[in-house]
């Protein structure tokens, strides 16, 4: 099973950020929640675009490189 980020992907459902980052289902719709991952939803669906997912990833890297 790969991990990595889906590239032919224009819109990433939450189990596909969970695998990418490792996280529970909870841990991120919290981050949704908190604003720290941006999302939109579609009807029903919550889905979050690659450049967010890799936006959030790194300002995790630079907030933990200080």
């Amino acid at each position: 099973m790969s991990t990595a980020l889906p590239t032919a992907h224009t819109a990433l459902t939450v189990p596909e950020v969970m695998t990418a980052l490792r996280l529970s289902r909870s841990k991120v719709y919290d981050l949704i929640r908190t604003h720290q991952l941006a999302s939109f939803t579609v009807g029903r669906a919550r889905r979050v675009s690659p450049d967010s997912l890799r936006a959030f990833i790194q300002e995790q890297i630079e907030e933990n490189a200080a």
